[in-house]
Parts: C-alpha cells; structure tokens; sequence
C-alpha cells in the first residue's frame, strides 16, 4: 500500500477548481493511455460511478472507482470528494480537497492511497513516487486546461 499527497495553489476559484478536478471524463485525457467511462447518469454526487481503463489491447485494465464522498465547496466549507477503487488490479481510495486560497484562489490537496496486485510490498516507495509524479501532471493539466 503507497500513499502519496499531491498540492497546488492555483489562481481559480475554489468553484471552477472543483468543476476542472471533478470532470471524470478529463482525467483519461491527462493520463496516457487511459480513457475514462462515466457509468451512472449526472450530475455527479454520492454513488456516482467511473472507469478509468488504461493500457494498450490485451495488455490493459480497469480502475473502477465509485464516489463515496461529495461536498462541493461553499462559502466557508472546503470542498471533499472521496473515491473508492474496486478493481481487480488497482484498489484503494482518493481524496480531494479543494480549499479557498488565503488571497484568492484555491488550494488542492489530492491525497491517494494505492495497492497494486502483484507490486511487492518493498516497492512502495516507488509506487508512491511514481503515483505523486502521475497525479501532479494529471492535476496540473486538469488545472490548467479547464
């Protein structure tokens, strides 16, 4: 199991910043190799359900996830998204906090914890940094492509 943190402070508002970072769709377009599948009918909520299938052909899996957690931001609350992955191959959760900034804007805080079959445990630290690495481009380009 490898947990790993991914911050950003950005100039949106915390709004914007949790409609860029909510879009499921999206994510696949930011990670290579992946394509993403909403499947439960919008808007996003509790229960809301996804896929994220990445890999080429034979070679690929699912990372079903299903939001457990959905608290938009509003005045004065910070907004919370928690997933749970289920998947064959990859399992665990994510957290998403958006905050308002100090001076505007927004503060991100992705927290994720990931198991991946077959990864020995020693290798965690590398699962993590390799999951830091991927997340903050994912972020970065959710973030900067709204």
């Amino acid at each position: 199991m490898s947990l790993f943190r991914v911050e950003r402070t950005v100039s949106p508002a915390p709004e914007e910043v949790w409609r860029r970072l909510t879009d499921w769709p999206a994510h696949g377009r930011q990670v290579p190799l992946t394509r993403t599948r909403v499947l439960t009918p919008g808007p996003n909520r509790t229960g809301t359900r996804f896929t994220a299938r990445t890999g080429i052909g034979r070679l690929s899996f699912d990372d079903p996830m299903e939001v457990v957690r959905w608290e938009p931001p509003a005045a004065g609350r910070p907004g919370v998204c928690r997933l749970e992955k289920s998947g064959r191959v990859v399992r665990g959760w994510a957290l998403v906090e958006v905050y308002g900034a100090p001076h505007g804007g927004s503060r991100v805080v992705w927290t994720e914890e990931l198991t991946v079959r077959g990864v020995p445990r020693v290798l965690d630290p590398v699962l993590g940094l390799a999951g830091r690495t991927l997340f903050g481009r994912a972020v970065d380009g959710l973030l900067r492509n709204g």
